[in-house]
């Protein structure tokens, strides 16, 4: 099986871990310290095929530079879990912001937090192109 990692500079690894966290619901898979300059933090689910990762180097600041359609979009089609996460991203600390892809809008609500990274909440479920309708 193939794992992916989105992995994230961030300017500051202890908050960035707590929203994500507390917004997405995810749990520390793992961490480093000082590895080669490097600090970060691994957070996802043990079931998940995927995970997060924040770092940030000691000895050379890297400012985030998200643009406003860098997303991290998840699918949550069930209306109740939907409804649940969107809450729990907003008492975490992300601000709501409009899309600048409508179709996100359209379909969800996103989210951005403290370094300009955006979170599309999608309460659609995910439809593979080759179906015809990954976007109606």
């Amino acid at each position: 099986m193939t794992t992916l990692r989105i992995a994230r500079p961030v300017s500051d690894l202890d908050r960035a871990t707590r929203m994500y966290s507390a917004g997405l619901g995810l749990v520390r898979l793992g961490s480093f310290d000082d590895h080669a300059g490097f600090d970060g933090v691994m957070l996802g689910r043990p079931e998940l095929p995927w995970h997060l990762e924040f770092t940030r180097c000691r000895h050379h600041a890297v400012a985030p530079t998200p643009t406003v359609d860098d997303l991290l979009v998840l699918y949550l089609p069930e209306p109740a879990t939907w409804s649940a996460a969107c809450e729990r991203m907003q008492r975490a600390g992300f601000e709501r912001t409009a899309s600048f892809n409508p179709y996100w809008d359209a379909c969800g609500r996103t989210f951005v937090d403290m370094d300009g990274y955006r979170t599309v909440l999608c309460a659609k479920p995910w439809l593979p192109a080759a179906s015809g309708m990954a976007h109606d």
